[in-house]
């Protein structure tokens, strides 16, 4: 059986496919690599990284209880909306079933959220999707200040 939200229209789209068995240390190892180029492109303002590791249909709900879609998050970096100086990370933990992914982070925060200076500890948990063409990309995230 097959579960998705639909708003406005939108689809599912097509089931995913994987080819063969399932690595459970590969996959550990790729989804932690992942978690590190997602948190060197947030500090960077990298909109091309975030793009490719942010999933089409994300959907996020940020520190102010706000739901954000990919395209928003996208658009925040480049208008300068959002700019991360400094995030650096106090504590990771993981979760892996099958090729579903979840992180769950904790880091210092400084920089400017929606146009307005922010520093804070915030608690990322972020639920990521892997397939063969695009790896492992966020299809859900939360942000909660701590």
């Amino acid at each position: 059986m097959r579960f998705c939200l639909r708003q406005m229209g939108e689809g599912c789209g097509p089931e995913p496919s994987y080819a063969g068995p399932v690595n459970e240390n590969e996959l550990t190892a790729a989804l932690l690599a992942a978690e590190r180029q997602l948190q060197d492109a947030q500090r960077n303002g990298d909109t091309g990284e975030l793009g490719r590791l942010l999933h089409d249909r994300l959907i996020a709900i940020g520190p102010d209880g706000a739901r954000y879609t990919k395209g928003d998050d996208l658009a925040a970096y480049r208008s300068g909306s959002s700019v991360i100086e400094t995030l650096t990370q106090e504590s990771l933990e993981h979760l892996l079933v099958g090729t579903t992914g979840v992180t769950f982070v904790v880091c210092a925060v400084t920089g400017t959220f929606g146009g307005a200076p922010m520093s804070a500890r915030l608690r990322y948990t972020r639920t990521w999707s892997h397939s063969e063409d695009a790896g492992w990309q966020i299809v859900a995230a939360h942000l909660a200040i701590l």
